[in-house]
């Protein structure tokens, strides 16, 4: 099995490549057959990003904090795990989003799209989903749609739903609501096109985020997923994923 081995830069993860290039050699992306990602879950999706050319899976290996999308570290056991992998298919989100000057900038997240306000004053939305206005005027620091691999991330810190790997879902999260102060967000089916419009976008300039690309002074931004892309990502067959998404959402 021909493995590239990539590393996020810390010594811990520049330490643990090392060994691993010592056991088992390291392949060029273009000639292996599997992508092994050491670091943390931001990592693992700018691994996503930064290979996606090469269309290989990717078994990640936490030496991160949290790591919920990475497997456990374990050097010795490695070709034995990837021969005994669980692969789940992820897709990103397709961003298009115009701004002040009318220009079009695009982008692909596979971690979440964040709307956020560029200034003091408070941003003013207007949400459509499917072409129906569903919010006239959210009055937030911004808000933000995640797929199931980003539910983990911003989104869950914006008090957003854990969302399963594999599930054919969107979250949509306000971030820091003011009006309507009850909203918390809609779990949205996979398929949903979602247009968010800035309400007074020069007095209120509101900046958009897809994943690590950002883009200032924008008017709206229109998210969908990106159903003709996919990568695939590799878990131990007794990854314990399910189990600790469930533990997270019924903490003490």
């Amino acid at each position: 099995m021909k493995i590239c081995f990539v590393c996020f830069d810390n010594s811990k993860a520049i330490k643990a490549k090392e060994k691993l290039l010592k056991l088992y050699g390291s392949s060029a992306a273009n000639n292996s057959d599997v992508i092994v990602a050491l670091g943390g879950d931001g990592f693992l999706l700018k691994t996503i990003h930064d290979y996606k050319e090469f269309n290989l899976p990717i078994y990640g290996m936490n030496l991160g904090s949290v790591g919920f999308l990475m497997n456990k570290y374990d050097e010795k056991n490695l070709i034995n795990n990837l021969q005994n992998v669980q692969k789940v298919k992820i897709k990103p989100l397709s961003m298009k989003a115009k701004n002040q000057n009318n220009e079009i900038v695009k982008s692909l997240a596979f971690n979440e799209v964040s709307l956020i306000r560029e200034t003091y004053q408070a941003a003013k939305l207007r949400i459509k989903i499917n072409g129906v206005i569903r919010i006239k005027e959210l009055v937030c620091d911004g808000v933000l749609v995640a797929t199931p691999a980003g539910s983990t991330a911003y989104n869950l810190s914006a008090h957003g739903p854990i969302i399963p790997l594999g599930t054919n879902a969107l979250a949509l999260t306000p971030i820091s609501a003011f009006r309507p102060r009850r909203w918390r967000g809609a779990l949205l089916k996979e398929d949903t096109n979602i247009l968010v419009e800035v309400i007074n976008s020069k007095s209120r300039p509101v900046g958009v985020a897809a994943d690590h690309n950002e883009f200032r002074n924008i008017k709206s931004v229109s998210i969908k997923i990106a159903s003709n892309i996919s990568h695939t990502l590799l878990f131990n067959s007794n990854h314990s994923f399910d189990e600790r998404i469930l533990k997270e959402q019924f903490i003490e």
